[in-house]
């Protein structure tokens, strides 16, 4: 019996991924090599191990979902948008800043009419308890390399989608530059003037309408993390057997290798199938 099956690749774009010198294309403007901007240790064995998957199941797959960082250059999560008192420049990537620095100014918003709106939004994000705010490199910028799909990985989805007739269906999230947005259905605080930050109810309707959803992508400790708990959350079966955790797929950030693990005890904890891309 043929189990109606979807494949739901969660950010398995170039900044995310370890690649290679020879993978790496190189800059017109520099002439110097253009390198991922957040590289996951792992991400891009594990999106040639999904590429396989999709080009040894071929037609067993019904759809495909691919999932996009998409973020504006400025953003309440990249370096531009601050200033550090101390030095007057812009903190580095990997600095977090809670809504108690902010107000005593130890970080500023570059824009000072900014900072009602930011320590609104601090408030809002510490209080679910999920994250603090993180400042991140500049990664997954619209328009650029860093934010296409992992140039194997987009090979094998052409390939399906000329085999099938079908096209892979993108859904983008983290336009807004004033929320975090690792989870692709809601934003970690949803901004009640754009829809796009809101719960992604036609994504988890379409998603519920098949009898497996198998999931990829990077990283297991973030993005893919948010998303399936989203998942497992909001889900209108409530049937989660049904999600499959593709584990030789999916590589935490490095440094957060303890809350992938916490991740995966608890979506198993759940009902989640955790198995590997050769399993099936």
């Amino acid at each position: 019996m043929h189990m109606n099956t979807h494949l739901l690749l969660i950010d398995p774009q170039n900044d995310f991924c370890d690649l290679p010198e020879d993978w790496l294309p190189r800059s017109p403007v520099t002439a110097e090599a253009i390198r991922p901007a957040l590289p996951v240790a792992g991400a891009h064995a594990d999106l040639q191990r999904a590429a396989a998957l999709v080009q040894r199941l071929g037609a067993q797959l019904d759809a495909v979902t691919v999932t996009l960082d998409s973020h504006h250059r400025i953003d309440i999560a990249h370096p531009g948008f601050w200033i550090e008192a101390a030095t007057g420049r812009a903190p580095g990537p990997f600095t977090p800043i809670t809504a108690a620095q902010v107000r005593a100014g130890a970080y500023l918003p570059r824009d000072a009419t900014a900072l009602p709106r930011t320590l609104a939004y601090l408030d809002a994000l510490e209080a679910t308890g999920r994250y603090t705010l993180m400042v991140w490199p500049v990664h997954c910028q619209m328009g650029t390399w860093g934010h296409a799909v992992h140039a194997g990985l987009q090979a094998a989805l052409d390939g399906w989608a000329d085999a099938q007739g079908r096209s892979v269906s993108v859904v983008t999230k983290g336009e807004n530059p004033w929320t975090e947005h690792y989870s692709a259905l809601q934003a970690e605080v949803p901004d009640a003037a754009d829809e796009r930050t809101e719960l992604n109810a036609a994504l988890l309707a379409e998603l519920d309408r098949f009898d497996r959803v198998l999931i990829a992508g990077e990283a297991g400790s973030h993005c893919v993390r948010a998303t399936v708990e989203h998942l497992a959350a909001h889900l209108p079966s409530k049937q989660l057997r049904k999600l499959v955790l593709l584990t030789d797929c999916i590589s935490p950030v490095t440094g957060f290798e303890a809350q992938q693990a916490d991740f995966l005890a608890a979506m198993q904890v759940r009902g989640l199938q955790l198995l590997r891309s050769t399993d099936l």
